[in-house]
């Protein structure tokens, strides 16, 4: 080995994404400054800060909707594949093992609850068009297969009872849930939740606690989830990094990032600019 080789530092597996000092601008004005963070596998983590933090943004990096003028996005894979995430299309991503939803709902509004689920699954299937034409028994049977578990995953979220009503006539919070689902029909490693708790009522709020922690604990997924919600944050969450103005300003556990000063600064001011300055975010 060589004494470049030793200095090498080792690359922790346990991390399956690494954001290293990505910086996202448009036009004059910077959205993410050197941003960073590490997503361990098994982990839930929240990303939180004040609106037009950068929140958002990131998650785009990460999903192929925008691409950084600087730093990487690298994903690890269960099977130790490493690649960027960077100049890859958001399809080939989720292929890889990243799903997501939306901040605003993104729903086929017309398709019933059964066919948006049933489109997530299908990006795992390899029957081709070929195969498909000529009703092959193994394309039968991966069609039989992939309805079953989209029918799995509505009951997992609860709201199998309503697979053939069509998304636009759900309640809000189970078209939460249904896109939830859909996500976790690509049958992903890494979750992001991009404020899954937004115009969701006490109730559901505790339902998606349960869920998140279930899709975490159950089916093995790990989480990155952004969410003003304190409450969900603080009960879900193993670490949580705070953005502000598109920097970090903080990360650590829940009970630490809680009582850091400059959290305390971002979300409610300084005395001068009109905030208390003695509460943390709850």
């Amino acid at each position: 080995m060589t004494v470049a080789a030793e200095k090498q530092p080792a690359v922790d597996r346990d991390v399956c994404i690494e954001v290293s000092n990505v910086t996202l601008r448009f036009g004059g004005v910077t959205s993410l400054a050197d941003a960073g963070l590490s997503l361990r596998r098994g982990e839930v983590l929240a990303v939180i800060g004040p609106n037009g933090a950068g929140k958002t943004s990131l998650f785009n990096c990460l999903t192929g909707v925008y691409r950084p003028q600087e730093g990487n996005v690298l994903y690890r894979s269960r099977g130790g594949r490493e690649v960027s995430l960077l100049d890859r299309k958001p399809h080939q991503i989720c292929r890889l093992g990243v799903a997501r939803t939306f901040q605003n709902i993104r729903l086929f509004a017309a398709l019933t609850a059964f066919e948006n689920v049933k489109i997530g699954a299908e990006i795992r299937q390899r029957t081709g068009p070929i195969g498909a034409m000529l009703g092959m028994p193994w394309v039968r049977r991966a069609e039989r297969v992939s309805d079953e578990h989209a029918h799995d995953l509505l009951a997992f979220v609860g709201v199998q009872h309503r697979s053939n009503i069509i998304a636009s006539a759900l309640a809000y919070g189970e078209q939460r849930r249904l896109e939830i689902a859909r996500a976790l029909a690509t049958d992903p490693e890494v979750l992001l939740l991009d404020e899954p708790a937004a115009g969701t009522n006490p109730a559901e709020k505790r339902d998606l606690e349960s869920l998140i922690n279930r899709i975490n604990k159950e089916l093995g997924v790990t989480v990155l989830l952004i969410e003003h919600d304190m409450r969900l944050v603080m009960s879900v969450a193993m670490n949580v990094v705070v953005l502000n103005f598109g920097r970090v300003i903080a990360s650590g556990t829940p009970a630490e990032v809680q009582g850091d000063p400059a959290v305390v600064e971002a979300y409610l001011g300084t005395p001068a600019d009109g905030g208390d300055g003695d509460a943390a975010p709850r």
